[in-house]
């Protein structure tokens, strides 16, 4: 008799403290600064109204805070990262915006149901170990009717691509949904389509740097999960991976002289909570 065992459990809070060290490291601000149009875009997508009560979840620096903000909402900035919020505290300051700012598991916001009427997320609740339980901790703090905006990387762009050439040198946490899956419509609708409407729309950011070896250091020094991936691995496999990536950006560079345009598909969602 064919006895067959069991997959593995994943410890999905051991992934999730891993993740956290990532992003704690570097210096993602220096990146996501870069970043901010699509912030202003998404709260466009929304609509969003001057005094809507706003929460930003996994909010990094504060790209889409800081846009909510400028259209006059009261917004909560949150993310499980102290330092990015402090960024984050930094840019509303030197703008004179009121923004409150609180350290919040995406996974479980401590905030009461139905208290907000959009939640937002650019880049970051995609990258939840739990992508079905952030799902539920959006819509459950979002009133019936109210809206969720979410700016994901597609796994075909080239953020969606750049961690997959990383999976090759450190691979992923067996069990754990790729990060990219939230940058597909098909996914989405199993995350949120039985309580909301999904609209999903294809849009481009282009990433601009001085030339690709400029880009490979920015990333290499700032972004964490770049970071902690050459760190994890030896001298050779090192040059290995900066090599790929060099090539991925040739791949996806448009700039012809020596200077770095990448246009890197992601999703601009909104998600509307059924009343």
């Amino acid at each position: 008799m064919n006895i067959q065992s069991s997959p593995p459990v994943t410890d999905l809070s051991a992934v999730k403290a891993r993740q956290q060290a990532a992003w704690s490291s570097g210096d993602y601000a220096i990146v996501g600064t870069t970043l901010q149009i699509v912030g202003e875009s998404l709260c466009e997508a929304l609509d969003l109204q001057a005094g809507q009560r706003v929460l930003d979840v996994a909010a990094g620096n504060g790209n889409a805070t800081l846009a909510a903000a400028r259209r006059f909402a009261d917004v909560v900035s949150t993310d499980y990262v102290g330092a990015l919020l402090e960024r984050g505290r930094e840019r509303a300051a030197a703008e004179r915006l009121a923004v409150t700012f609180q350290e919040a598991d995406a996974e479980k916001l401590p905030f009461a149901d139905a208290g907000f009427d959009v939640v937002l997320s650019t880049f970051g609740v995609m990258f939840t170990p739990d992508q079905q339980q952030a799902a539920s901790e959006m819509l459950r703090v979002c009133r019936p009717g109210g809206k969720i905006g979410l700016a994901n990387w597609t796994p075909e762009g080239f953020i969606g691509q750049l961690f997959k050439t990383i999976g090759k040198y450190v691979p992923p946490a067996p069990g754990v949904k790729s990060p990219a899956l939230w940058g597909t419509k098909a996914r989405l609708d199993v995350l949120f389509g039985t309580q909301a409407t999904v609209d999903a729309q294809s849009r481009h950011f282009a990433f601009r740097y001085k030339s690709p070896e400029h880009m490979v250091n920015v990333f290499r020094t700032y972004y964490g999960p770049v970071l902690k991936a050459f760190a994890a691995i030896d001298p050779s496999s090192q040059q290995a991976l900066e090599a790929d990536i060099l090539a991925l950006i040739g791949k996806f560079n448009v700039a012809r002289q020596g200077t770095v345009v990448i246009p890197s598909e992601y999703l601009e969602v909104v998600v509307t909570s059924k009343v």
